[in-house]
């Protein structure tokens, strides 16, 4: 059903952990998404499945939702998938996804399941690089560590200003549509987990399954 069963996770060398994956269990189809292109041996492997595997590829996959997007064949199959597994997951109300990752994602849909798009913006990783790589003395600095309200040195000044600074666009996009958006359900999903400072935390939900979930969604869909 919708309940997720087993994660396999794998680098692009480790084909035999795929192979043994699929083997466990009796699957009648799947579905692929990627936002890179992805090697000939993974595609290879794919390609040979004995079982229909569809693969999402937005703007001409049929989903449960209806694209505004200006330009749906840009838009990213991971913010597609996640789109439509909050949109699911929150039964019709408006919902704000925000997917935190190497760039932070924000996709909004509406009570009609409508797609409206949303905005990028770079995450912790890129933006910690990007401090070093662009000034001549400022050092790499891991996300990781103390992040006081005022940094006292150069690493805790670089760490404060990006993780807090994420943590208060984050806050402020979400204020931002319950403002406009009373019933708003937030879902929160990626990588880089984040303690928000926000009263309405009965309407945010973490959850690292809204794009598999999605994923399942127009895989459901399109049968």
């Amino acid at each position: 059903g919708d309940n997720p069963v087993e994660v396999c996770r794998m680098d692009y060398g480790e084909l035999e952990k795929f192979g043994r994956f699929v083997a466990s269990y009796p699957f009648r189809r799947g579905i692929v998404s990627s936002v890179v292109d992805m090697p000939r041996a993974i595609d290879e492997a794919i390609g040979a499945l004995p079982f229909e595997v569809v693969r999402l590829v937005p703007g001409v996959t049929p989903v449960p939702l209806r694209i505004l997007y200006a330009t749906p064949r840009t838009l990213g199959a991971d913010r597609l998938a996640a789109a439509v597994g909050a949109y699911a997951k929150g039964g019709g109300r408006e919902v704000l996804v925000i997917d935190m990752g190497t760039c932070i994602t924000y996709d909004f849909v509406n009570a009609d399941g409508e797609y409206l798009g949303g905005n990028i913006s770079p995450g912790p990783k890129l933006r910690l690089k990007a401090l070093n790589s662009f000034t001549a003395r400022l050092p790499l600095v891991s996300r990781h560590g103390d992040t006081p309200e005022m940094g006292d040195t150069t690493e805790t000044a670089i760490r404060s200003g990006v993780v807090n600074g994420i943590r208060r666009e984050i806050e402020g996009y979400i204020s931002d549509f319950l403002l406009k958006y009373p019933r708003l359900f937030v879902y929160l999903t990626g990588g880089v987990h984040l303690d928000l400072h926000i009263s309405e935390k009965m309407r945010i939900f973490a959850d690292d399954f809204i794009v598999p979930y999605g994923l399942n969604r127009i895989l459901e869909y399109k049968n």
